[in-house]
């Protein structure tokens, strides 16, 4: 829940007011392009970095993944977040104008199917998911975002379909939307990153505490074929989840606030910012343990 940020942002104050930095890379502004899906997990990383580097401005929009990658191939930005690397054709086109891309992946997130407080539904697998996408009959109905989103994107990929069927798939705006109208429709199962399951705004709070999570079973031969698993850190730490992706930042300019951010969030406070949040970090944070006598 984003109430639980504000423990670890008193700490990474604390650390950060230890020392001012004025270097190019933690001062300025930049617009930075981010899939909506993570919306929840990045604006928590952007109030820590603001709070830490006082002069730094980021302009966080968030649009489906289509948007952001177009938005970086126009020079729009040149820093983004997305679940997935720049395909070999549209780095190409960056590289034509001498750009030097970086993309790092940074934290590990899960495609969550969610239902209805009251509907029976607890349980699904990737099978009947994909049956679905192919357009095969089906009692169920899945709600994605958006049309053009890295979640529709992923499934179509796994389905291996070009379009999506008339029929069982209804696709909506955003995240936020799925959330709304799942609590509302019994019969419909949504499709959404689980960062906002783990971190929903106040305003969708209450609605994500009355649904429930489903446990997905992935493909014979798959992560998470033996049984059913739900989304959570630890199925995802131990490749469990048939239903994981990543979470990226590409950034192709020369240095400057993106190259910083992009550090940060790849560094020792911003993963932990993740991990805080219940999605799995790129490279899991140290504890250090003090044994006294």
């Amino acid at each position: 829940m984003r109430h639980l940020l504000f423990g670890l942002l008193a700490c990474v104050i604390v650390l950060g007011s230890c020392k001012e930095n004025k270097q190019k890379e933690t001062t300025g502004s930049l617009v930075m392009l981010v899939d909506e899906s993570f919306m929840p997990i990045v604006e928590d990383e952007v109030i820590v970095f603001q709070n830490i580097y006082k002069t730094a401005k980021i302009d966080a929009r968030y649009m489906n993944e289509r948007a952001v990658i177009n938005g970086l191939l126009s020079d729009s930005s040149s820093i983004g977040i997305t679940s997935r690397r720049l395909t070999r054709q549209e780095a190409g086109i960056l590289e034509k104008r001498n750009y030097k891309i970086r993309e790092n992946r940074v934290a590990v997130d899960a495609v969550a199917l969610i239902a209805n407080g009251s509907s029976r539904d607890t349980t699904i697998s990737v099978q009947e998911i994909v049956d679905i996408l192919q357009g095969k009959p089906s009692a169920r109905q899945l709600v994605f975002d958006n049309p053009n989103s890295s979640i529709v994107r992923y499934l179509m990929e796994l389905a291996n379909i070009k379009v999506l069927p008339s029929k069982g798939v209804y696709a909506l705006q955003t995240n936020s939307e799925v959330i709304k109208y799942v609590h509302n429709n019994k019969g419909a199962i949504g499709v959404i990153s689980y960062n906002w399951v783990r971190q929903p705004t106040v305003e969708l709070e209450p609605l994500v505490a009355t649904l429930k999570v489903m446990a997905v079973k992935g493909l014979p031969g798959k992560p998470g074929s033996d049984k059913y698993y739900r989304p959570n850190q630890d199925n995802l730490a131990l490749e469990q989840y048939p239903l994981s992706r990543n979470m990226y930042i590409i950034n192709y300019h020369g240095g400057g606030l993106g190259l910083g951010f992009s550090a940060f969030l790849a560094g020792d406070v911003g993963q932990r910012v993740i991990l805080k949040s219940g999605l799995l970090p790129d490279s899991i944070p140290p504890r250090e343990i003090i044994i006294r006598k």
